[in-house]
């Protein structure tokens, strides 16, 4: 047996990570966290939700870990749509959510579209490994600080529906320091259907207020 089927053997006997995040120190503390635990392997490591979605086709794995604040794809800003599609499409791979955003809103839909565990990137340390596993076993997992996030929350309740792609290009845009006005202008749509759409995000992404817009758009790296 050569030495490269005998690391792909050691390889299938291990828990399969696909790890995701674009900034690479945090990349390097998970690989690092992982490389601790006998059961558990890194299988490859994407910097983008692009490079997320090419690996997924090419490397087998038993688990994601992923970040939401990545480049997407086709210009969209975050991973979150993403995971939406992915977890419509396999909704049997475990996927773990790493993050910084904290608003209960957010993480309630995440946890309504299947996501497996959420773990704050402050908790990493003590708790990826367990949210990991309890991932594979299908029981969930909110770490400490997702926990308490969603527990500030008065009787915290996924918003119904998902964003159309003419919803969130209009949010994104208005994040960006756009007017409804010039928004209008650029789409060729009118101010109203803009105002509306701009409302609707709004209301999908559980934001109420102009002050909730700003710190959303902030923790997924809009802004």
């Amino acid at each position: 047996m050569t030495v490269q089927e005998q690391e792909q053997n050691k390889m299938e006997d291990k828990i399969r990570v696909i790890v995701a995040d674009d900034h690479a120190c945090v990349r390097a503390g998970v690989r690092s966290l992982l490389g601790q635990i006998g059961h558990v392997a890194v299988a490859g490591e994407a910097d983008s939700t692009q490079a997320l979605a090419e690996l997924l086709d090419s490397c087998a794995c038993d688990v994601v870990v992923t970040d939401l604040g990545m480049p997407g794809i086709d210009g969209e800003s975050n991973a979150i749509q993403f995971l939406r599609r992915l977890l419509d499409q396999a909704p049997h791979l475990p996927v773990v959510v790493l993050t910084m955003i904290h608003q209960p809103s957010i993480l309630m839909g995440l946890l309504q579209h299947g996501v497996a565990a959420i773990v704050d990137k402050r908790d990493m340390t003590a708790s990826l490994i367990h949210a990991i596993d309890a991932g594979l076993t299908g029981q969930g997992y909110l770490s400490d600080h997702a926990c308490a996030a969603i527990a500030k929350a008065e009787a915290p309740q996924p918003r119904a529906g998902v964003m159309s792609a003419g919803e969130w290009k209009v949010f994104t845009m208005y994040v960006s320091g756009m007017t409804i006005s010039q928004i209008a202008v650029r789409l060729n749509r009118s101010a109203k259907t803009i105002s509306t759409q701009k409302r609707n995000a709004m209301r999908k992404l559980g934001l109420e207020t102009e002050a909730d817009v700003i710190d959303y758009a902030c923790q997924i790296g809009l802004t």
